[in-house]
C-alpha cells in the first residue's frame, strides 16, 4: 500500500512539473490558514496539490501511518482543468482508486 502510494505521489509530481504547474518558490504561510477546501479562497489547485496534498501525504506515508481512505482529487481536477493535463487527471485518478480500494486499514 505505501509502495504504490509513494509510487503515485511521485508520478503526481512528475506530471505536475511536466504541466509547468510546479511552482520553484515557496508559498507565504499565511495562504496555508485556509479554511476551505483544497485552500479554494487561497490557493490554485496545483499548489493545493504540491504544498499542502504532497507534503501530508509524503509524511504519512513515510511515517507508515494510516492513509486518508476516501479522497477525491480526480472531480477538483476536472473542474479546475476541463479538458487539459488529461494524464495529470489519470495519476488523480489513480490516487483516487488506490486509497479507496484499502477501506479497511490494513496496509501491506
Amino acid at each position: 500500500m505505501y509502495d504504490k502510494t509513494a509510487t503515485l505521489l511521485q508520478q503526481l509530481e512528475t506530471q505536475l512539473r511536466a504541466h509547468k504547474l510546479w511552482q520553484a518558490e515557496p508559498i507565504d504561510a499565511h495562504l496555508l490558514q485556509s479554511g476551505q477546501p483544497f485552500c479554494v479562497d487561497t490557493l490554485r489547485f496545483e499548489q493545493w496539490l504540491q504544498f499542502v496534498f504532497l507534503v501530508k501525504m509524503r509524511v504519512l506515508v513515510q511515517n507508515r501511518a494510516v492513509l486518508p481512505s476516501s479522497i477525491a482529487l480526480a472531480p477538483m481536477a476536472e473542474v479546475q482543468w476541463p479538458g487539459r493535463y488529461l494524464d495529470l487527471h489519470k495519476v488523480l485518478t489513480a490516487l483516487d482508486q488506490h486509497l479507496s480500494q484499502d477501506v479497511g486499514g490494513t496496509y501491506e
